[in-house]
């Protein structure tokens, strides 16, 4: 029987894949063990993702690694994923390097402490000529928040009268995005059987397709990435038009 790998078509696959990694506290309480105990262990599964990627050259794969609204969890819980955060940095630097990975960050990482802060600006720059894929860590990231910093820039630039009402289109607005130089995501994957969106990328997502795990983020591996990239591939990708209008 052939593996889920050896299903797949090399042709056909996503240029974007974005991940909602949920699911971390309910697997460690699972397991009798406190929240921090599921972060810890979240980081193969995390590991498994990038690999399974880098193995069929998908150009870009997005993390949803802590959004605007976890700055409202419990301060040691906060406290805990901003450490583990910096030691995951430290340990993963070389390998992400080895591998030829870009690394970027998307999200108001001005309020992420200086070490974690110093740590990925340095391994942005080191990473910055890498050309075999793109990392992208979502970061005190929030949609919402980003698409109102978009329209306020643009709006300072109309009132300036450096660019005029009629001029934004969907390209300038996308300008003005933290992923203005990453396409939109084909993939939307979320774990833990929750369906929401959770405030993560609204509009690169526009036309994403949408996969919703029944498996807690610590238990995802590379045969789950790889299955969900099959599924990807039995869905008929329309973009507004007709299946018949799809056919050569």
């Amino acid at each position: 029987m052939s593996s889920i790998k050896e299903q797949l078509d090399l042709e056909k696959l996503p240029q974007h894949v974005a991940i909602i990694m949920d699911g971390n506290g309910r697997w460690a309480k699972t397991k009798g063990e406190e929240r921090s105990f599921g972060h810890k262990n979240a980081i193969d599964a995390v590991r498994d993702a990038i690999n399974a990627c880098n193995e069929i050259h998908i150009p870009y794969l997005t993390l949803y690694t802590f959004s605007s609204e976890n700055w409202n969890r419990p301060k040691d819980e906060v406290n805990n994923l901003m450490n583990l955060l910096s030691e995951t940095l430290l340990l993963e630097a070389e390998v992400i390097f080895k591998k030829g990975l870009k690394l970027h960050v998307i999200g108001d990482i001005s309020k992420l402490p200086a070490l974690v802060s110093d740590q990925l600006h340095s391994l942005m720059e080191i990473t910055k000529d890498n050309t075999r894929g793109n990392l992208v860590l979502a970061l005190s990231y929030g949609s919402k928040e980003e698409i109102i910093q978009a329209v306020r820039n643009i709006s300072k630039q109309v009132q300036l009268g450096a660019l005029q009402p009629e001029e934004i289109n969907e390209e300038l607005f996308e300008s003005y995005l933290y992923t203005k130089d990453i396409p939109p995501v084909d993939l939307l994957i979320r774990t833990s059987g929750e369906i929401r969106i959770s405030n993560f990328l609204l509009w690169q997502i526009a036309y994403a397709e949408m996969q919703f795990l029944d498996v807690l983020w610590p238990d995802f591996n590379r045969d789950t990435f790889f299955q969900c990239i099959l599924n990807y591939q039995n869905k008929e990708r329309r973009f507004g038009k007709t299946s018949e209008q799809l056919i050569p």
